[in-house]
């Protein structure tokens, strides 16, 4: 058993669209921004929720083995994923949906902006607790 990795969706999303939706006008980049919202919010959580499961079942079962360090750095990681989502993004893509395109609030732009450095953070986690788990896979897969 091994843990999956919400970097799956979070990279794409980070550094996929990031700048193309800059180029586009006030009004389709909201649409835009929307729509990726409705999306990934069912997306992110099937596969966060098996990745948090499973890091802690495979720290938990495989107790004090080889690579117990690189599991709870992992579990850390994740943690980091979860709070910063959760305090952060989550409140910013609620307000987004909200926006009226043609319309937005006068401060839109500065909660893209915070937006993108949490993500940022959350990329950066989900990266981490991958290698991390990749690790200890590796260090207890080397032991046997």
């Amino acid at each position: 058993m091994r843990a999956r990795s919400p970097s799956a969706v979070a990279a794409p999303a980070r550094y996929g669209v990031r700048a193309p939706l800059t180029v586009l006008d006030e009004g389709p980049q909201i649409q835009l921004r929307q729509a990726l919202i409705r999306t990934l919010r069912i997306l992110v959580p099937a596969i966060f929720v098996p990745t948090a499961v499973s890091g802690v079942a495979v720290t938990i079962l495989d107790g004090t083995g080889p690579g117990l360090g690189f599991r709870f750095a992992g579990l850390l990681a994740v943690l980091t994923w979860t709070l910063t989502t959760f305090s952060g993004t989550v409140p910013v893509n609620s307000a987004t949906l909200s926006w009226q395109p043609g319309a937005p609030p006068g401060n839109w732009r500065a909660l893209v902006r915070r937006w993108e450095r949490l993500d940022t953070v959350r990329t950066w986690a989900a990266l981490a607790a991958f290698a991390f788990f990749l690790t200890a896979v590796a260090l207890r897969q080397a032991e046997h």
